[in-house]
């Protein structure tokens, strides 16, 4: 038996020595166990990059399940500009897409793409470096030909009313002419004073010594697509026989309106009245950080800067998260307490009128509860009918524009206000 081993033991020697001897067997043996060594890894980086697609893929199939009406409904909110009819349709339209994108990559495009990447990594490599290289190339071009980024509600001054830039409001009217606008085959004429206020007449300044009914706000208040005389602070003013200051500016949230008015209520002799607006589907525009701003506790804070390719990709999703709602209703909330106190100082009376086209959404319903009802502030809320808009626009057209004027009209005279008796009742 020792014998058997020991000649077993001499031949596995000479073998081994036979390989070390012989680079024709040396070679031959390499290249068997180097190819199939090649291919073990090559299966397995695959195998991965395949299960890293199959991620990817079923992450945006599931999120496109995920991302359910009730949820889009709350990060995304109410569009001034688009019918919720549309902006429902577009949010499917969209969550198909990410599902299908998601079931291509997860069972189509996962192999072949799986494979390529595999078997070519150094080109793989370059194809994924030149896709992250063409962002920031992507960004110097737009600094470069764009050097300023014009504010979410912002609008060149071209378009009228003519605006243009305020280092603390972001922006205002262009004081002192007379612009004109097209709009259902009539021409409005939009007279802004030498104090950037709407009137009737260039000619026409409004009267900083005559008890005055003071309006705030955006472009409904301002009376964009209607006449002067069709306006809501014009026709309150009329049915009260009081004078009107339209000191609304198109395109401001309600934090801007407010400094609006904290900056112009003391040019203001014998203010009678301060109105300012609230509309939920414009309760986006106050989560708006790209022009200056009031933060918690009213501080006014500066424009924040981003990429440009951030703004872009921000206006064409316009996703807000939870913390940025709540903060938006938290300001919204100080903003109209701090304006009713404002006119209060003045011994004006505060109103806030929240005009509804009817039937209110329920999207619409929970902000304007959260930010007035829950905080006990008091307003006037008006609905419209809701066909009652300017064609092709939302805007509220003149027959909407009078209805809100009466009720203003109507909650000023319970409150004591008439000619000759400009004073809040006393209580």
């Amino acid at each position: 038996m020792d014998r058997l081993q020991q000649a077993i033991k001499y031949g596995d020697a000479r073998v081994e020595s036979a390989r070390a001897h012989d680079p024709i067997l040396t070679a031959d043996l390499m290249s068997v166990k180097l190819p199939s060594m090649r291919l073990s890894q090559r299966l397995r980086a695959r195998l991965i990059v395949e299960i890293g697609i199959a991620f990817v893929g079923i992450v945006l199939f599931v999120s496109a399940l995920l991302a359910n009406q009730r949820w889009l409904d709350h990060h995304f909110l109410p569009s001034f500009y688009t019918p919720r009819s549309r902006y429902v349709l577009i949010e499917s339209i969209v969550r198909i897409i990410i599902a299908l994108i998601g079931a291509v990559l997860a069972l189509v495009v996962r192999r072949p793409l799986g494979k390529f990447i595999a078997c070519h990594p150094a080109r793989a490599l370059q194809i994924s470096l030149a896709v992250l290289l063409a962002f920031p190339a992507t960004e110097f071009v737009l600094r470069v030909r764009h050097r300023r980024v014009a504010m979410a509600e912002e609008y060149p001054a071209e378009v009228e009313p003519s605006r243009q830039l305020d280092s603390r409001l972001g922006w205002v009217f262009v004081p002192s002419r007379t612009g004109h606008q097209t709009v259902g085959g009539r021409i409005v004429d939009y007279a802004i004073d030498s104090a950037g206020y709407r009137v009737r007449g260039v000619d026409e300044p409004v009267d900083l010594d005559r008890p005055t009914i003071v309006f705030t706000g955006e472009s409904i208040m301002v009376g964009e697509r209607l006449t002067w005389d069709e306006s809501i602070p014009a026709q309150t003013g009329a049915i009260l026989g009081l004078q009107s200051a339209n000191i609304a500016v198109s395109g401001f949230a309600n934090d801007q309106a407010y400094l609006r008015l904290q900056a112009e209520l003391s040019r203001f002799r014998r203010p009678v009245a301060v109105v300012t607006l609230f509309a939920p589907l414009l309760f986006d525009r106050n989560l708006n950080d790209d022009r200056p701003h009031l933060g918690p506790g009213l501080v006014w804070q500066p424009r924040v800067q981003r990429w440009r390719l951030a703004t872009i990709f921000k206006f064409l999703v316009p996703y807000r998260s939870d913390t940025a709602i709540e903060r938006g209703v938290v300001v919204t909330r100080e903003v109209l307490r701090s304006t009713i106190e404002l006119a209060r100082s003045r011994g004006a009376v505060p109103i806030i009128v929240v005009p509804q086209f009817t039937p209110e959404e329920p999207e619409e319903r929970e902000i304007r509860s959260r930010v007035l009802d829950e905080a006990g502030l008091p307003y006037v809320w008006v609905e419209l009918d809701g066909s009652w808009h300017v064609p092709g626009d939302g805007h509220p057209d003149a027959r909407a524009a009078r209805a809100i004027a009466v009720a203003i009209a109507n909650k000023l005279r319970s409150e004591g206000v008439s000619p000759g008796n400009e004073s809040r009742k006393k209580e």
